[in-house]
């Protein structure tokens, strides 16, 4: 199977061998298909995939084929190697697909962790295999360590490792803690998935929103927001 991810185009080219099989879990993202009709089949979700995705059916395709994902704007997707040892919990709503043979169990999260992520489980997948995984923006990896702690915002978590010790919190001084999103506190070992696109509507609102001078005037002149447009 092979999977191109052009960058900045809004799409990704998936080619399979006749051997390979993708489930694809967002099936209305196929924009593009080449191969023989009977080579897509769609099925309904069980139980916990309906839960997680708020989605009822899912598509199997398989090779000799091509397909062409249409990627909401600026989302990037990136394919996750997964071994037989992977313990790592996902989000299902960043799983885009992910290839035969692979299996998915449900893990019910602590209360304290449900709470944060509004979801009541989460799922780990175990290969070998490949996962497709959607984010907003790109996708970066982190390494936890046992004695200093991590730090991610809430809604930018896509999967952590089962092991890792988890706590809501903030951190820098009053100040700081209290003009920030919730955070997520991971202490453990292994890798930690992000996406990084910004989540600061003020900071995309300036960018977007007239010159440097008219930005410092309108902070710094008595009414200067209301006056200077």
């Amino acid at each position: 199977m092979n999977i191109v991810t052009p960058a900045r185009l809004g799409h990704v080219h998936v080619s399979l061998e006749e051997a390979d099989k993708l489930h694809l879990l967002h099936p209305k993202s196929v924009i593009a298909f080449q191969g023989s009709p009977q080579h897509r089949e769609d099925r309904l979700m069980n139980l916990a995939r309906i839960y997680h995705k708020r989605k009822m059916i899912q598509s199997q395709f398989q090779g000799p084929s091509e397909l062409v994902l249409g990627l909401p704007a600026g989302c990037s997707l990136e394919v996750v190697e997964i071994d037989e040892k992977s313990n790592l919990l996902f989000d299902l709503r960043h799983v885009m697909f992910f290839t035969e043979g692979m299996t998915m169990k449900s893990i019910v999260q602590k209360l304290k962790n449900a709470w944060i992520t509004k979801e009541l489980t989460r799922m780990r997948f175990t290969g070998p295999g490949r996962l497709g995984i959607i984010t907003s923006g790109d996708m970066m990896t982190l390494q936890l360590d046992p004695d200093k702690p991590l730090f991610v915002e809430a809604g930018a978590l896509i999967s952590y490792p089962g092991t890792a010790t988890i706590r809501l919190s903030v951190y820098g001084n009053q100040l700081a803690s209290q003009h920030m999103n919730v955070q997520w506190e991971l202490r453990g070992t292994g890798p930690v998935l992000i996406q990084t696109g910004s989540r600061d509507a003020e900071l995309e609102a300036q960018l977007q929103d007239g010159s440097l001078i008219k930005r410092i005037l309108r902070e710094v002149l008595p009414f200067g927001s209301v006056y200077i447009k």
